[in-house]
């Protein structure tokens, strides 16, 4: 069958949702999405790769930030269109906005709070 007959990227139109969580304490990082040459270079690389729907190319996780994600295990959901990433992200983020986790707000009422705490101020890491 094969890594790549695993996964129905079909289903949804080429791209499956890729999930990843911290390796060691089980936190959701975020989500993304992948395309078949995306897993295939998450796959033979061990970093996390997805593709980016806003720029229509592939997204190495890190290549501006320096934050990768290392990962240390791939899971297929029971449909097979889903894929979680077990990673440790090198750097200590992986949200863009500067928060360890891409879910730093929580609905609390009709507001979002945010609780994460900001570990590098986007404006000195992206300057573009």
């Amino acid at each position: 069958m094969g890594t790549m007959g695993m996964i129905d990227f079909d289903k949804s139109g080429g791209l499956v949702p890729a999930v990843a969580q911290d390796a060691d304490t089980g936190e959701v990082l975020m989500l993304a999405w992948m395309n078949r040459e995306a897993f295939e270079e998450t796959v033979r690389t061990g970093r996390a790769v997805y593709f980016s729907r806003s720029r229509n190319r592939l997204w190495r996780k890190g290549e501006e930030s320096g934050h990768v994600q290392e990962v240390k295990g791939i899971y297929v959901d029971c449909d097979a269109d889903t894929v979680l990433l077990k990673v440790t992200q090198i750097g200590g983020a992986a949200c863009h906005e500067g928060y360890k986790s891409c879910f730093f707000r929580r609905l609390d009422g009709a507001d979002l709070v945010v609780i994460g705490e900001r570990v590098f101020d986007p404006k000195q890491v992206y300057k573009k």
